[in-house]
């Protein structure tokens, strides 16, 4: 019998050898990620203190407090309610603008308050009539300016506008602050509107303009960099102790 012939075409191909990649996996820090569960924690425990229309009417508190501020439709509301984890904390109304009181909330573990987050009326909104524009103004000004207890300040920012000019007069205001040792974060809301290349290239604008405050891409859809601004407000009230370095040995004299 004559032998079989098969074509090179009938026969099946050679399988591909799998790719195995020689780097180890990444392993999570869990020492980071400690740190995170602690802070969302924290900010889990947030609760509505008081309201008040004016600046006069605040209560004096001795606890650090942290202020929330930003333009109407930067989604102020929703990244407060992604940080405490909570769904109507901040009140977000249908209408930008129409929100016109400050709000306090107290902070911390076991019933005991260590903290104040402030929620701020948002500003720029071009239905609010300009009278009411120009008091707010003031009142987050005189905020900003004179509140003794005031430890840090987080600016939301929609990246796809990037910061507006009343965004940068708000920086200019307490940028003497900051001077002082004010904390300030910005946090670039809405970041998952923003492909790859366009987080970095606005993140990159944005420090510039920021002058010296953190930067962060956030995102309460996604959650990204929700943990990472919770550490930071976590670290802005608990601060590491310095460690203090033991003074060197002095040679034994003869």
């Amino acid at each position: 019998m004559a032998p079989r012939y098969e074509s090179p075409l009938m026969t099946s191909p050679p399988r591909k050898q799998a790719f195995i990649s020689s780097r180890p996996p990444a392993v999570a820090d869990p020492a980071k990620a400690e740190r995170g569960r602690v802070a969302m924690g924290w900010l889990h425990t947030a609760h509505f203190l008081t309201s008040a229309p004016q600046l006069e009417h605040l209560p004096t508190l001795d606890l650090p407090e942290i202020a929330f501020v930003g333009r109407s439709n930067a989604g102020k509301s929703t990244a407060i309610n992604t940080l405490t984890q909570q769904t109507r904390l901040a009140f977000a109304s249908k209408t930008p603008g129409r929100t016109q009181h400050i709000n306090l909330f107290g902070v911390g573990k076991q019933k005991v308050d260590d903290a104040v987050l402030a929620d701020l009326p948002g500003y720029g909104y071009a239905a609010v009539p300009k009278e009411a524009k120009l008091r707010w103004q003031r009142v987050m000004g005189n905020y900003l300016m004179t509140r003794e207890t005031l430890r840090g300040v987080v600016l939301m920012c929609d990246p796809r506008h990037g910061m507006t000019e009343l965004d940068e007069i708000l920086l200019d205001v307490i940028r003497p602050r900051v001077a002082e040792g004010l904390k300030f974060l910005v946090l670039l809301t809405k970041s998952d509107k923003l492909t790859r290349s366009e987080g970095a290239k606005v993140l990159s604008i944005t420090r510039l303009q920021a002058g010296g405050g953190e930067v962060k891409l956030f995102s309460a859809l996604k959650k990204q960099g929700v943990d990472e601004a919770a550490e930071l407000l976590w670290e802005w009230v608990h601060p590491e102790p310095a460690v203090q370095q033991e003074p060197a040995a002095q040679p034994a004299s003869d």
